[in-house]
């Protein structure tokens, strides 16, 4: 929707899956999206460089998530919050959806 503005679609991608999920690593965006790594490793460095994003550890995971001290940060939050109230209902659930524990044995959906 704003890859002309953004520069590239994986940087799209990127932004809206942190401003969805309020943080992400490289891997879990890649696949949310089914693309290569490499591109979305190449975002997240350049948008960390450029102080719109701020990562920490976790184990052997860098997770990333917007910088509070990031000048526009408001700005760049409303447009992608903007942007994800006109995705599809249906990818609009998956993305807002976290899942990160397995689910019990046994459990209907």
């Amino acid at each position: 929707m704003i890859e002309a503005i953004l520069g590239s679609l994986s940087c799209e991608r990127v932004l809206v899956f942190i401003c969805a999920r309020k943080e992400g690593y490289a891997r879990e965006i890649a696949r949310f999206y089914e693309t290569d790594l490499a591109p979305i490793q190449k975002q997240l460095d350049k948008l960390e460089l450029a102080g719109a994003l701020a990562s920490r550890t976790a184990g052997q995971t860098r997770l990333y998530s917007f910088n509070p001290r990031y000048a526009f940060l408001q700005e760049l939050t409303t447009l992608l919050e903007k942007v994800i109230s006109f995705l599809p209902s249906d990818e609009r659930e998956r993305l807002v959806m976290v899942r990160r524990r397995p689910r019990r044995k046994g459990k209907p959906l």
